[in-house]
């Protein structure tokens, strides 16, 4: 067989150049770059194959939880963010991952990062006695700037009469007070004034001085503490023991320490008490709240309040305005995983983060706003080399905002479910043999066709000259 086809002759008609074979092989050779430059272009196209699946999460592991939420009216001083689950996990007042930055109304920066440190302990809230005879100093709106110039410090107890702690510190502040006073005459001496404030007649100047909770002991030093800067004061906070005589030995330790003899009381018995006993004030009465958290993968709920278990908050007065800049679930990919990810998946390309630069406004006081978010996890596997691109992860969430009004401390909170299922994108791989196979049968069958067309073409136009010389003859 193979000798009889070296033998083969190709018709003479196929071998002579004619106009119509011309066109026909202009015509192939058209076709076959069109039909190479589609199978080129679906080898180069990406396809993948989208399933939902039982999330693959193991017990033990973690989701990370990133915010950055503004409050204009809640310190950062009391501002707690805590964290707790269906299965029992709580934890309170995070600081480690979590940054706290003082904000003024218009949510503009009023100081350096706030530090709030551990969660002040206190054993003693006061004396159990009754004093005959009041020893602080009354302050009021008129009077204060007054008493501020007048004493190098000046100490004042900003209470409410009907806070429970506050009337707890009551007998103590005013037996220090006398105490004080008759060893450091105010007439004669003149360094150092115990004083006290009460909220509910001069509620100017306590939110002047950012007060939320009651009672709270502020140090002011003249000259120094005392100014205002955009609004901004600059003073102390004391969160140590209330009993009589911490607070006379935290006084007069103030009084050591600004006459350069012997060391600053307050700081020795801070360093007992882990860092909690005095602390800068805040400079604004509102408070960024940055950072994250992680959290196990189970229903559970995120929540900013106002809390301490050494003090009240006036529900009545409590506003948790916000505004979201961001609120995400897993870690942040990088620029150039986005782009990987947005290459396999292009129809995720708006991510879908309902809260993120959402504002939420509490139209009075002692509103509480509830959040109730559904997680769904995406995963995108593809096929680069590179472990960093190999499995990307996304987090989207859909969000249901609720307020409602109660007579407890409002708070805001964040209700996250995570779905069961996750959505998998996956990457299909190409073959290249399997396109040189395309490509070659694309070759051959485009000369197929043309050798067919050409001989066809070739009889008729033979069929036609010979009935032409018929008609001649």
């Amino acid at each position: 067989m193979i000798l009889l086809l070296s033998y083969l002759k190709i018709p003479k008609d196929l071998t002579e150049a004619s106009l119509s074979g011309a066109g026909l092989s202009m015509i192939a050779a058209f076709a076959m770059l069109f039909l190479f430059g589609m199978e080129f272009n679906n080898y180069l196209k990406i396809t993948t194959t989208t399933s939902v699946i039982v999330d693959k999460s193991r017990d033990g592991d973690y989701l990370r939880i990133e915010f950055n939420i503004s409050f204009p009216a809640l310190s950062c001083e009391f501002a707690s963010v805590d964290v707790n689950d269906i299965i029992g996990t709580a934890r309170f007042n995070l600081t480690k991952t979590v940054r706290k930055f003082p904000v003024d109304p218009k949510l503009n920066r009023a100081g350096p990062e706030f530090h709030s440190g551990p969660v002040p302990n206190i054993q003693s809230h006061g004396d159990h006695f009754t004093v005959d005879q009041e020893g602080a100093a009354v302050l009021t709106t008129e009077n204060f700037d007054s008493y501020a110039n007048s004493y190098p410090i000046l100490a004042v107890n900003f209470y409410a009469p009907w806070c429970y702690w506050s009337n707890r510190l009551k007998p103590s502040w005013e037996k220090a007070a006398q105490i004080i006073t008759q060893r450091y005459d105010p007439d004669v001496d003149g360094r150092i004034m115990l004083a006290k404030v009460d909220c509910t007649q001069s509620q100017d100047l306590c939110r002047r001085h950012h007060i939320q909770g009651y009672p709270s002991i502020r140090i002011f030093r003249q000259g120094h503490d005392v100014r205002e800067e955009h609004g901004h004061h600059d003073h102390e906070s004391y969160y140590g023991e209330r009993d009589t005589e911490s607070l006379v030995l935290a006084m007069e330790g103030l009084l050591s320490a600004s006459s350069g003899k012997g060391v600053l009381a307050l700081d020795d018995k801070s360093k007992e008490s882990n860092g909690t006993l005095k602390r800068p004030a805040p400079h604004a009465g509102g408070c960024r709240i940055e950072g994250f958290v992680k959290v196990k993968k189970v229903p559970g709920n995120l929540i900013i309040a106002a809390r301490s278990g050494s003090h009240s908050f006036d529900a009545s007065a409590m506003n948790m305005t916000h505004f979201v800049a961001y609120f995400s679930f897993g870690r942040k990919l990088s620029w150039r995983m986005v782009k990987e990810f947005r290459r396999l998946a292009p129809y995720l390309e708006a991510k879908e983060e309902r809260l993120t630069e959402g504002a939420f406004i509490s139209e009075h006081e002692n509103i509480t706003h509830e959040h109730y978010l559904q997680v769904v996890k995406t995963e995108v596997v593809s096929l680069k080399t590179n472990e960093e691109y190999k499995l990307l992860e996304e987090y989207e969430y859909t969000a249901h905002s609720n307020v409602l009004q109660t007579r407890q401390v409002p708070y805001v909170k964040f209700h996250y479910e995570l779905s069961p299922m996750q959505v998998v994108i996956k990457e299909n791989s190409k073959s290249f043999s399997h396109f040189l196979t395309n490509l070659c049968a694309i070759i051959g069958g485009v000369f197929t066709v043309a050798g067919i067309l050409q001989s066809m073409l070739q009889n008729a136009i033979g069929m036609v000259k010979k009935v032409e010389l018929g008609k001649q003859h």
